[in-house]
């Protein structure tokens, strides 16, 4: 027998924990996955995984849907319009949140930190913007703010669409950093709104 190959303490070779063979050259092709450690438990408050981020999410939804909504009365014309529209969307919006959650199964998670076992997903309706579910609410929110015809429900809802850009952004950095192939989407695919932002 040759010699005994002698490792690091942490166990593979750092060429592994790379994300690639020992000795294979290049690097990883655009479809490979990039391994890395799972994170350590920590208690949720120390926000290692992005748990302040579903924290203040939840704080803004209830700003939706129970927050001050303005208190003057629209025009007649434009608040015959604004209830049917609101309705349409909050539908509209609910349904592309679901669908999407269920497009991404076990791999769902509220946390912008991916879980260790993903899956990089790009079809559906993730085809057509990378953050649906996102999408949804952020319909759904202005929706409800048309409904209840309030000029600070609609102001709330702004503040969802901004929370969710600074989040999305956490989340992508994370995303990147595990899928070499997350640049070439990112590009492609446009981010809340299908081919607009």
């Amino acid at each position: 027998l040759g010699a005994a190959r002698r490792f690091p303490a942490g166990g593979w070779p750092p060429a592994r924990r790379r994300g690639r063979l020992p000795g294979a050259p290049g690097q990883p092709g655009p479809g490979a996955i990039i391994p890395e450690a799972p994170m350590e438990k920590h208690p949720w408050w120390r926000g290692r995984r992005g748990e302040w981020y579903v924290a203040l999410q939840l704080c803004l939804f209830a700003l939706v849907v129970f927050g001050p909504t303005g208190g003057s009365a629209w025009p007649a014309p434009l608040a015959a319009l604004a209830g049917p529209a609101g309705m349409a969307l909050i539908v509209v919006g609910g349904l592309i949140s679901a669908a999407a959650a269920l497009h991404l199964g076990p791999h769902l998670t509220p946390l912008p930190h991916p879980k260790d076992s993903c899956e990089l997903i790009n079809s559906g309706l993730y085809a057509w913007v990378r953050h649906p579910i996102y999408c949804g609410i952020i319909l759904a929110a202005f929706g409800w703010a048309l409904y209840v015809q309030g000029v600070l429900s609609l102001l709330w809802a702004a503040l969802l669409v901004v929370f969710f850009d600074i989040k999305s952004r956490r989340e992508e950095a994370w995303l990147a950093a595990r899928f070499p192939a997350y640049a070439d989407y990112r590009r492609r695919v446009r981010k809340l709104i299908p081919f607009i932002y």
